[in-house]
This record gives C-alpha cells, structure tokens and sequence, in this order.
C-alpha cells in the first residue's frame, strides 16, 4: 500500500494486469454476486434525474425492479447501490444478442441520451473504493469471474491502472493519476 493525497492505494493497481473479456465472461460482474453496484451519494440524485431517458433502453424486469424499490437502495449499513431484479442482475441490465450483459445506463449514454457514462463504481471495476473519514482506499477486487481479464490483461501487459485510466480521472482528478504514473515508474524499476 502507499499513500496518494488522501487515498491509501493498493500496489496490486499498479502490479496486476486487466482488460475486461466481455467474450469470455459474457458481463458476470453485473449479473453475479449479492449487491447491486455501489453509488456514491451524489450519483443517487443523477440515477433519479436521468431515469426516464434510461427507461427506454431497460428490460421490463428492471424497470418492474426499479419503480418497486427505487432508481437506487440505501443498504442496512446506510450504503447506497443499484436495485437488483429478485437478488441477482443489476437493475440495470441489458442483454445483447449474443447474450452479453451490458449496463443500460451505458447504453442511453452511448446513444445520445444521457451524458453521464454509468455509476463511477462500474467504471472503475476492478478497483473499488472505501471511503473512511479521513481517506479513501483504492483496492483491486481479485474475483474469479474475471480470471479471463487477468489472463488477457496479463497477454496484452496493461496494468489494472490503465485499464481504468478513465475512471480513475474521473475519480480521483487528472493530477492524482499522473502522480499515480510516476509511483508506478518507480515500481517498474
């Protein structure tokens, strides 16, 4: 771990390889698990606002799902996430027709639609964050439905750092990324 402004960092970011193979894991990270995806607080007011524009592009499930619980859920431990269809597919979700998840959001936002891309916590996958009170920590979250986004990161030699270089701007700022780089310069020696 090391210190970047006010976050405690994983060197797993820095050492380990990912690039998302959506041909191989067919979308599990959005369908698989027991939570919907984390928001953060100001993300909850945006799902609402930009809901009708999303509408359109979700499945009946989801939107079945989202007018019963809410464009978004406040967890028992006060955390806020997607709503899930019957505990399982994120809210959210969409199919393609090689049966693909895809993030409905994502797709109102590629259409023209909406201009905010999807829940920074999607974005950022695999790195997850915990906010405490005084920083947050910026972790990689190892999960064996992505074993063939380490395999094919790891072929194609691209850090989980630049996978979600994107992500992590949109974050974190562009400041706190280049100093991210030059740490992992340091580390490549």
């Amino acid at each position: 771990m090391f210190q970047l402004g006010k976050t405690i960092v994983s060197e797993d970011i820095i050492q380990k390889d990912f690039v998302c193979n959506l041909s191989a894991c067919k979308g599990a990270c959005c369908i698989d698990g027991d939570a919907g995806a984390p928001l953060d607080e100001d993300e909850v007011k945006i799902l609402h606002d930009i809901y009708p524009k999303v509408k359109p592009f979700l499945r009946a499930e989801g939107i079945e799902a989202i007018e019963r619980q809410g464009t978004s859920i406040v967890t028992e431990f006060g955390d806020f996430e997607t709503p899930l269809i019957n505990g399982a597919d994120c809210a959210y979700v969409i199919f393609d027709d090689k049966k693909t998840a895809l993030c409905g959001i994502e797709e109102a936002y590629n259409q023209g639609e909406i201009d905010w891309k999807k829940p920074v916590s999607c974005h950022l996958y695999p790195i997850r964050i915990k906010n405490y009170t005084e920083f947050s920590a910026v972790n990689y979250d190892k999960w064996e439905i992505c074993d063939d986004a380490c395999t094919l990161g790891k072929e194609l030699q691209v850090p989980v750092y630049k996978f979600v270089k994107q992500a992590l701007i949109r974050k974190f700022g562009e400041d706190w990324y280049m100093e991210l780089e030059k740490i992992a310069a340091t580390f490549k020696k």
